[in-house]
């Protein structure tokens, strides 16, 4: 490996780790309300894959402040997904601060990163079990 590459992360594969203090607790949430099984387990982690990527929940005995987006999924409906994920008991955040309101839970976002070639997003905002602030987002073209 060339130690003065300057691209040496730029190849790797980016994975979120969330904290849970009651893993067995998060482990249910994450089945029962998204639909998620963890495709392997460690003693004090839970690995997920979704889409190609991966993330990961690990033992804590910290708490996530849940003051901001965690991590966050890219959807093709988010109307629909919100709606499901309602039907299983997941409850949306509302939001409404200057230049971000939610109406049914969901945000509509002037502005979106020219490489995606969207002119928007919409976006909805929930907590797990062990008070992680997730996020689902639509691309609007």
């Amino acid at each position: 490996m060339n130690t003065d590459d300057p691209n040496i992360l730029a190849r790797g594969r980016v994975a979120t780790r969330l904290p849970a203090r009651d893993l067995d607790r998060a482990r249910r949430f994450y089945a029962e309300r998204l639909g998620l099984e963890p495709v392997d387990e460690r003693p004090g982690g839970l690995l997920y894959r979704c889409g190609g990527t991966e993330f990961a929940l690990f033992e804590s005995t910290g708490a996530s402040p849940g003051t901001f987006t965690q991590m966050g999924w890219q959807v093709d409906d988010i109307e629909t997904v919100v709606a499901e994920l309602g039907r299983r008991g997941v409850v949306f955040e509302e939001v409404d601060v200057p230049g971000l309101r939610t109406k049914d839970g969901i945000a509509e976002i002037d502005g979106n990163y020219r490489s995606k070639g969207a002119r928007g997003e919409r976006a909805a905002w929930f907590r797990d079990s062990e008070g992680n602030l997730l996020g689902i987002g639509e691309p609007v073209v």
